[in-house]
């Protein structure tokens, strides 16, 4: 990539960041319905079809770590160490990332607040739903990769909704045990108890196949 490459391609991120947080801002002040493309497009000063071509939908700016988790998920399987198993990396995974205080696994106001907000929007636990069962649909195709099977393998299927299940009532769990002692630490131990409990579960579902 040249130079002017490069700098087209971080203006371009530095577009969507700055959409994405102005949005962001919208959604905690006034709530996500009464939010308009419109309201987002003034407020980050670009035009509306700017909006469109960085984010198809409002939705996706509400959930705009997706693209992030996917990465990390699909990396920590293609990537993973000699004799570790496709399911063992995804557990791996959160506990690596739990070690780094990662973003992604932090217990706050903030996380408590936008899981407030999606459960109060029609709109967003539709998508919520779709982002869920598309993920599933993936890392079912990242899993018969990595494990040298085809891509319809019913196990590879099986061995991916068994890790999203796992990792949503972990989410899930520990926030609610956030919202109730406001302690991130025990939240934290939940989220990986109950990860490492539903990975024993997967594995044990899919032993003698190529993701256990």
């Amino acid at each position: 990539m040249d130079e002017k490459d490069d700098r087209r391609t971080r203006k371009r991120l530095a577009t969507r960041q700055s959409i994405s947080d102005t949005a962001t801002r919208l959604f905690l002040e006034r709530g996500f319905d009464a939010v308009t493309i419109d309201d987002i497009a003034a407020a980050a000063d670009v035009g509306r079809m700017t909006v469109f071509n960085h984010f198809p939908r409002k939705e996706d700016m509400f959930f705009d770590r997706e693209e992030e988790i996917q990465t990390l998920a699909f990396d920590a399987i293609r990537k993973r160490g000699p004799g570790v198993s496709p399911i063992e990396a995804t557990r791996r995974l959160a506990h690596d990332l739990v070690m780094q205080d990662h973003e992604l696994v932090m217990l706050s106001e903030d996380t408590s607040w936008f899981i407030r907000t999606a459960l109060a929007s029609a709109a967003l636990k539709a998508r919520a739903r779709e982002m869920r069962d598309d993920f599933t649909r993936a890392l079912a195709l990242v899993l018969a990769d990595a494990g040298n099977r085809p891509v319809d393998d019913p196990d590879a299927h099986l061995a991916a909704g068994l890790i999203v299940a796992t990792w949503n009532v972990a989410f899930s769990e520990a926030q609610n045990l956030f919202d109730r002692k406001r302690g991130a630490g025990e939240a934290k131990c939940c989220f990986l108890a109950v990860i490492d409990r539903g990975t024993a579960g997967a594995a044990a579902a899919l032993a003698q196949t190529a993701y256990a």
